[in-house]
């Protein structure tokens, strides 16, 4: 229990001999630093946070450029699978051909004669 003791009374006869051979401008940078700190730790916390944010923005607009010039640009994102049945089932669209049966192409005429006949008979 002797030895800490010791240790630290020559400790603080060194930091004081020290401190009274140190030159006044090194004494005058020291205290301007140490007052600095001290002013950094009892800065408010947003302020701190608010210097964060500026690098994080930066970062994230970074990432939201990466995306958007290497994602793959001829990928069309498919309907949910409800939508593509109402939208045939309202037939607002042509129907698709690789999904219709191929014996309904081979009459088109048939089918605008109906289409046109239609037309006359309900104006009637």
């Amino acid at each position: 229990m002797n030895a800490p003791d010791n240790l630290e009374r020559r400790a603080r006869a060194l930091y004081r001999e020290a401190s009274r051979q140190i030159d006044p401008a090194t004494a005058g940078k020291l205290r301007a630093a140490g007052s600095e700190a001290l002013a950094a730790a009892a800065a408010p916390a947003h302020a701190r946070f608010a210097r964060m944010l500026v690098p994080a923005g930066a970062f994230a607009a970074i990432a939201v450029a990466a995306l958007m010039v290497f994602s793959p640009r001829d990928s069309v994102p498919l309907p949910p699978a409800g939508a593509a049945q109402t939208l045939e089932a309202d037939g607002d669209l042509p129907p698709d051909l690789s999904n219709t049966d191929p014996s309904l192409m081979q009459n088109l005429d048939f089918y605008d004669w109906l289409a046109t006949n239609d037309a006359s008979q309900a104006s009637r």
